[in-house]
């Protein structure tokens, strides 16, 4: 059974893995992280490590019994109660609920171990993959995302209020 894991510094590999073996499959719904991404992974990894250290985001990953990473699910800039969710799923995962109910677990820790009240999501309008996964874990259109927040893509922001602990 697979598992939703605080991102750690030994999590590095199977994360560059993963991002390597999807680059083409999430290239066909967001903007592709680019070749410097890959070339500075290390460098970057260590980023979001800091990040997390300073509890400005808090990165999970969804690990199989294997340790290899089946999904990445980011609370990022946590501020006043609120946080932003990102997330992807490995392609062969894609479509079997997977997404969904690790979101859905999410943001029972986002309220529950974080305290957070309301969790915002972007997807664009071409993405009715995001769009499902969002409404299906209660998230409820919030109004237009600017394209800058989505890969230039023009798209919807979505909120989900969190239940009080």
């Amino acid at each position: 059974m697979p598992e939703l894991m605080r991102l750690h510094r030994s999590h590095a590999p199977a994360v560059l893995a993963f991002e390597r073996a999807n680059r083409a499959y999430f290239a066909a719904a967001v903007t592709d992280r680019g070749d410097a991404y890959f070339d500075h992974f290390t460098d970057r990894f260590d980023a979001l490590i800091a990040e997390q250290e300073a509890s400005v985001c808090v990165f999970h990953v969804l690990v199989a019994e294997n340790g290899a990473v089946l999904g990445r699910f980011n609370l990022m800039d946590l501020a006043d109660g609120t946080a932003t969710l990102g997330y992807r799923v490995a392609e062969h995962v894609a479509g079997r609920g997977v997404a969904t109910a690790t979101v859905r677990a999410l943001c029972l820790l986002a309220a529950e171990r974080y305290g957070l009240r309301t969790l915002r999501a972007a997807a664009a309008h071409a993405n009715a993959a995001s769009r499902r996964v969002l409404l299906k874990a209660g998230f409820h259109p919030a109004g237009p995302a600017d394209p800058a927040d989505i890969g230039g893509e023009p798209g919807a922001w979505y909120r989900r209020d969190l239940l009080p602990r």
